[in-house]
C-alpha cells in the first residue's frame, strides 16, 4: 500500500466528516446560507496568503530541484493569479471587504499549524501537511460535480472538480508516496491538517448563525 493511501485510511473519518458536512454538501444541493459562503471567501482569502507562504517554504526546503521549481510555480500562482482571481469571484458574491477582513480562530489555528510544520518540522512533514487540503478539495470537487442538484455554487464545485486541480492532487499523492519522512510525524502532521481542513468547514458553517 502506498503512503498517501494509507495515511488517507488513517485520516479517513475526518475525510468522510468533511465530505457529508453541511456546508459541504449544502453547497452541491443549494441550501447553504449565503451568509455562510461569504464568511468562508473571506476566510479563504487569507488563508491563501498564509498558503503562499507555505509553498514558499515548500520551494526553499525542497531537496530536489524538480520539487523546488514545483513549490515555487504554486507559490507564484497563488500570489500572482489565484488571488486576483479570488478578488474577482468574491465580488460576485457581494464581498468587497476582503482587505478588512481579519482572522477568525479556525483560520488562524490552520494557519499557525500549516506554517509551524513547515519551519519547525522536515520536508516530509511539510508535505504531509499540505496534502489534505489539494487532495480534499479536489475529492470534495468531484463528489459535488457528480451529486449537485443545484446550480447555485456550480462556478466553487467546478473548480475543484477540474482536471487541473484533479492533476495537483495527483501530483500532492505522488510526492507524498516519494519523499522522505519519518511516517509517525508524516501520519501525525497528515491527520492534523485533515482535522483542521474539518474545522474550517464547521466555523463556517457556523458563521451563518453570528452573522
Amino acid at each position: 500500500m502506498s503512503r498517501a493511501v494509507a495515511l488517507r485510511d488513517v485520516a479517513a473519518p475526518l475525510w468522510e466528516a468533511s465530505l457529508t458536512h453541511p456546508f459541504v454538501t449544502g453547497l452541491g444541493d443549494g441550501t447553504l446560507d449565503e451568509r455562510a459562503f461569504q464568511w468562508y471567501i473571506r476566510q479563504d482569502y487569507l488563508y491563501l496568503i498564509d498558503y503562499g507562504r507555505l509553498l514558499s517554504l515548500g520551494a526553499a526546503r525542497a531537496p530536489r530541484l524538480t520539487w523546488m521549481r514545483r513549490f515555487a510555480a504554486l507559490a507564484s500562482a497563488v500570489l500572482e493569479t489565484e488571488m486576483e482571481l479570488h478578488r474577482e469571484f468574491a465580488a460576485r458574491w457581494g464581498v468587497t471587504d476582503l482587505e478588512a477582513t481579519t482572522l477568525e480562530p479556525a483560520t488562524a489555528a490552520y494557519c499557525d499549524f500549516l506554517l509551524r510544520t513547515a519551519s519547525l518540522g522536515d520536508f516530509g512533514e511539510l508535505v504531509a501537511a499540505v496534502v489534505p487540503c489539494m487532495w480534499g478539495y479536489a475529492e470534495i470537487g468531484t463528489a459535488l460535480a457528480a451529486s449537485a442538484t443545484s446550480d447555485k455554487y456550480r462556478e466553487w464545485i467546478d473548480m475543484y472538480a477540474s482536471d487541473e486541480f484533479g492533476e495537483l492532487a495527483d501530483w500532492s499523492r505522488e510526492l507524498l508516496d516519494e519523499v522522505d519522512g519519518d511516517d509517525g510525524r508524516m501520519e501525525a502532521a497528515f491527520v492534523a491538517s485533515s482535522r483542521h481542513e474539518l474545522a474550517f468547514w464547521h466555523a463556517a458553517w457556523l458563521s451563518r448563525d453570528a452573522a
